[in-house]
């Protein structure tokens, strides 16, 4: 069933491709139409009158079709290529790529943070008392 999924995946890059089709573009289109069985080919047509795309490829167990989760049940089938599935979310038909995903960089570890420094406050200021005033002799 891999196979039927992976013919969906290059029928439809071959399809998206509409200005740049030659003779024997064409000529593959027809071939792949006849190896996919009839009700699997009629769901794409449909999906592909609405202008979407039929199949998405899974990504960190994640549709790219919609960005919806996949459930574990149905990665579980597609490890296994048992049957074709579709997303529950988009209804896109899903190929799990045979090679595994290459790792994402690793982010170099951030500089460890400052401690905040408290603020220094300055301290309210006294009301200033009157002058002193100095003794004056009376005379």
């Amino acid at each position: 069933m891999r196979e039927v999924v992976g013919n969906l995946l290059v029928l439809q890059r071959l399809e998206m491709e509409t200005k740049r089709l030659t003779a024997a573009d064409k000529e593959t289109i027809t071939t792949l139409r006849a190896k996919i069985p009839e009700p699997i080919l009629a769901h794409y047509d449909r999906m592909r009158a609405r202008g979407k795309l039929a199949v998405a490829i899974i990504r960190n167990k994640v549709c790219t079709g919609c960005h919806m989760t996949v459930p574990i049940g149905v990665m579980a089938v597609l490890l296994r290529g048992d049957d074709i599935q579709l997303c529950g979310n988009c209804g896109r038909y899903l190929y799990l790529p045979s090679e595994p995903e290459p790792a994402p960089a690793a982010a170099k570890p951030a500089e460890p943070k400052r401690k905040a420094t408290p603020i220094k406050r300055r301290k309210k200021a006294e009301p200033m008392a009157a002058a002193p005033t100095s003794p004056t002799p009376e005379a």
